[in-house]
């Protein structure tokens, strides 16, 4: 199951008591104050986790806290730390205050731990406390309290290419002919209700991931069709490829409105890399194949008959090198 939003109320580990102890000596007063200091308590943790992909772990399991520290003892013992909690998630989760809407983690870098609350330090024992005039304290300091937080869990997708394109477009079809990724397919609208991951192998074992985000509808920016939740995918992805079909009667008014959706959204998105695509071209008669796929502004191919698919991960192979950190731009 497919979870990329979820609540969580974490709290961190109180700390231990300080001791009030007094050691057993002859000619001493009292025996000396000889009690320890109380552990801190544990901290709540989170690390990104490329092993994961979904929030579901979370979606029943919704409260969560760090181990108490443990009391101070005689001898000027310290007590044990509480031991942290450590929260897997996938990359590219954002860790939200739920109550402010404070970010207080973007883990998109993997194995990078994040403390979101902190343990309660241990109290301090009385024998912090002695001095020449008062050589016997009673003194005694309890520990802090743990810190507690609702939390706000939103993953964002992490993919060098992001699908975009009106249901039924072509976008699961894509992905299942030049992946190993097996998305629900059908031909209705709305098929795809969470988005799928497929790896792209080209260019003597080169590769890419893909993501297939489900539909845009026009108002989708507004939360129209769940457009929310589908378009915040888009925002880890380097590169985006526009799909529409050909057998639209107005591809460009398509393509403007898929733009439009996303400027709305973010207009940070339209200045992603991207290519357009027009999809189903098996479908077309030679003569609309000829004149819709004469503008050099649209790739054309049908992920039924193959045809195109070879040049379009190509191109997209070519995009993603130029794109990805680090890599030259030739």
């Amino acid at each position: 199951m497919f979870i990329d939003q979820t609540i969580l109320t974490v709290r961190s580990g109180d700390g231990g008591n300080g001791c009030r102890s007094f050691r057993r000596e002859k000619f001493v007063p009292r025996g000396g104050p000889d009690g320890g200091d109380g552990g801190n308590g544990g901290d709540v943790i989170f690390v990104a986790d490329a092993a994961l992909n979904t929030l579901v772990d979370y979606r029943f399991h919704r409260h969560i806290r760090g181990e108490h520290g443990r009391p101070g003892t005689g001898k000027k013992c310290t007590g044990r730390r509480g031991t942290s909690t450590t929260i897997r998630v996938p990359p590219g989760t954002v860790v939200r205050d739920a109550d402010t809407g404070e970010t207080l983690a973007d883990l998109t870098e993997r194995g990078e731990p994040v403390v979101v609350v902190r343990g309660g330090r241990g109290g301090r024992g009385n024998a912090r406390f002695a001095t020449p005039t008062n050589r016997a304290p009673e003194t005694a300091f309890p520990g802090e309290s743990g810190q507690e937080r609702r939390l706000e869990l939103e993953l964002k997708l992490i993919a060098d290419v992001g699908l975009v394109g009106y249901p039924n477009a072509g976008k699961s079809t894509l992905l299942s002919r030049i992946s190993a990724a097996h998305p629900k397919i059908a031909d209705y609208p709305f098929t795809t209700l969470q988005p799928n991951l497929g790896i792209v192998s080209y260019n003597d074992f080169k590769s890419y991931v893909v993501a297939d985000i489900p539909g845009l509808i026009e108002g989708a920016h507004m939360g129209r069709g769940l457009g929310h939740r589908f378009l915040r995918h888009i925002e880890r992805t380097r590169i985006l490829l526009f799909l529409v079909d050909a057998t639209s009667t107005n591809p460009e008014r398509d393509l403007e409105i898929l733009r439009n959706e996303l400027h709305h959204f973010s207009p940070m998105l339209l200045q992603k890399p991207s290519l357009t695509a027009l999809t189903k071209i098996d479908t077309l008669s030679s003569d609309d194949q000829e004149r819709k796929c004469r503008s050099e502004q649209y790739l054309c191919f049908s992920s039924v008959s193959g045809e195109g698919i070879p040049e379009l991960v190509r191109r997209l192979g070519k995009l993603v090198d130029r794109n990805r950190p680090g890599e030259s731009h030739r």
